[in-house]
């Protein structure tokens, strides 16, 4: 089995990248909190590597932290929910949100990602309660509602290593014209490689 995968990105176009190691090619997909890691194409690459063998294939989907791929992993033994919607599940919010979702038994805000469902929205609040932790403090201020896309960008930011004054400085910067999580940490990151 695959456990990492270290190499030159060749292609990146969501959920797939091309990792070329050694001059093989290696089909991978990943979650956008992957994606937001990643360096330009062209550079050095390692990603964590989870593995499925099937009859008629062999798939790799790939993560920038353990943590990430251990949610993935117990994603899938959800009743249902198979790699497409444990990616969507990735890419649609960050696992401190996730957890707090599933904690908090938001049914509502699940069901708010791409492919999810009540019925998987219900199992996954029974089935994940005990296998996640509650973010023992969540870095959202007051003034941004918890699963907002500048509190999912905070989150982000905090999860890449960057210190709370820093994320909310570099959020600031990016401005609030922009609805997106995904266009917020862009700007943060832009704006961070300038200064």
């Amino acid at each position: 089995m695959i456990g990492s995968l270290t190499g030159v990105l060749a292609e990146k176009a969501p959920p797939r990248l091309l990792i070329d190691v050694g001059g093989v090619g290696y089909d991978v997909e990943a979650p956008m909190s992957t994606f937001y890691t990643l360096p330009a194409t062209g550079q050095r690459v390692r990603l964590l590597i989870h593995h499925v063998v099937r009859e008629d294939a062999q798939l790799l989907y790939g993560f920038a932290s353990e943590a990430e791929r251990t949610v993935f992993r117990d994603l899938l033994k959800v009743s249902g929910v198979g790699p497409r919607i444990a990616l969507a599940i990735l890419s649609g919010v960050s696992i401190d949100v996730f957890s707090q979702l599933v904690q908090g038994q938001d049914v509502a805000a699940l069901t708010r990602i791409p492919g999810v469902g009540r019925k998987t929205a219900e199992r996954l609040l029974v089935e994940m309660k005990d296998k996640l932790q509650a973010p023992a403090t969540l870095p959202v201020t007051g003034d941004l509602p918890p699963g907002s896309p500048q509190a999912e960008a905070l989150n982000a930011l905090l999860a890449l290593g960057y210190k709370p004054a820093e994320a909310t400085r570099l959020l600031k910067q990016a401005g609030d014209d922009t609805q997106s999580t995904e266009e917020l940490i862009r700007r943060a990151l832009q704006s961070a490689g300038r200064g």
